[in-house]
């Protein structure tokens, strides 16, 4: 953090800041070169990391070694520094342009949209290849044939509806959305039950977020102290799949996401959503067909008809979550992935 202050929203770095910069680079690529010589890697696949300059050491170090080794490299692309405001302004452009993305001969680039692929054509000239965001459709979730235990340790009654919003409280989540849904159903326990904190980006617009909550009549329950990842020795008692089975509704009225990784859960899981109708989601998603709730940055009193129809029709919503399901399944499943990552692979054994 103390480099990162020290580069964005400035436009001049010390040089202090540099050799700071240098030396930890310097010893990042040691490591990586360690870790080559012990496991053998014929293969890297850095994760964003080449992509947005959260660590510029790390980034520079990864962009050093490729080039140093030749080691064949997908370079995997979510979010780019030119989508996000906070590093528009900074004292760093060399270093971004050096590896935030790297272009380097041994490199291929995924991105996992077709806006981010345009850009990153335009921008830089280089080519790149479309993955979306895939899931295990191929494997449906099991049938739990217990009750919902997560509704009832939140304090939610059988009969009442549980709103699940999926998302960090960050401000691109638009979760006043959310809040507006929850009012405008007319429940009679109106809450909005939210899956994670909001992390090192939303202290203010969390507290926003409470108060417009209790404004408009609107609890928020917050899970993520419960939400855990079913590894050994994590401790917490549920996982996010307990959260998305409990879910009558999901909410996801984004202003902005890289793909949607909470929109395929929820196809996922077999439950309906309202989705903003998010540039991503109108280039990539939206063509393939899903039948979903859809928002155009306000709550329309359409939107909530249609909500109330999902609720208390269950042939309707069968048919809107199985048509769903297999939509996503012809498109983003594992498969898709796999057949793409193996025609890149073997583009590596031609180069």
């Amino acid at each position: 953090k103390e480099i990162q202050d020290e580069l964005f929203g400035v436009t001049v770095r010390s040089f202090d800041t540099s050799t700071k910069i240098q030396r930890i680079k310097e010893k990042l690529k040691e490591e990586l070169y360690a870790f080559k010589r012990k496991f053998h890697i014929d293969l890297l696949i850095p994760e964003n990391a080449l992509t947005i300059p959260m660590n510029i050491p790390l980034g520079l170090a990864i962009t050093e070694f490729i080039a140093e080794t030749g080691i064949p490299t997908i370079a995997h692309h979510h979010d780019f520094y030119w989508e996000r405001d906070r590093f528009l302004i900074n004292a760093c452009q060399d270093y971004l342009d050096k590896a935030f993305p790297a272009d380097l001969p041994s490199i291929q680039h995924v991105v996992i949209n077709s806006l981010a692929s345009k850009q990153l054509s335009r921008r830089l000239g280089i080519s790149n290849i479309i993955i979306p965001n895939v899931y295990d459709f191929a494997q449906p979730p099991k049938e739990d044939e217990e009750n919902c235990h997560l509704k009832e340790k939140i304090g939610l009654k059988k009969d009442d509806l549980f709103i699940l919003q999926p998302t960090r409280i960050v401000p691109r989540k638009w979760i006043e959305r959310s809040i507006e849904i929850v009012r405008n159903l007319e429940l009679k326990n109106p809450a909005l039950v939210i899956s994670h904190s909001s992390g090192d980006e939303g202290g203010d617009y969390f507290k926003r977020i409470m108060e417009y909550a209790e404004n408009m009549g609107v609890n928020i329950i917050l899970i993520d102290h419960l939400i855990g990842t079913d590894a050994p020795g994590d401790s917490k008692q549920y996982t996010i799949a307990d959260a998305y089975k409990c879910a009558d509704l999901v909410t996801y009225p984004s202003g902005y996401e890289g793909f949607g990784n909470a929109f395929l859960e929820t196809i996922y899981f077999q439950k309906p959503i309202v989705v903003n109708r998010y540039s991503i989601f109108i280039a990539d998603i939206e063509p393939k067909g899903f039948d979903v709730i859809t928002i155009e940055g306000f709550i329309a009193s359409k939107a909530i008809r249609k909500i109330k129809r999902v609720l208390s029709d269950p042939e309707y919503r069968l048919k809107m979550v199985t048509t769903n399901y297999e939509l996503a399944e012809r498109y983003f499943s594992y498969e898709v992935l796999e057949r793409r990552l193996l025609h890149m692979i073997n583009m590596f054994e031609e180069y």
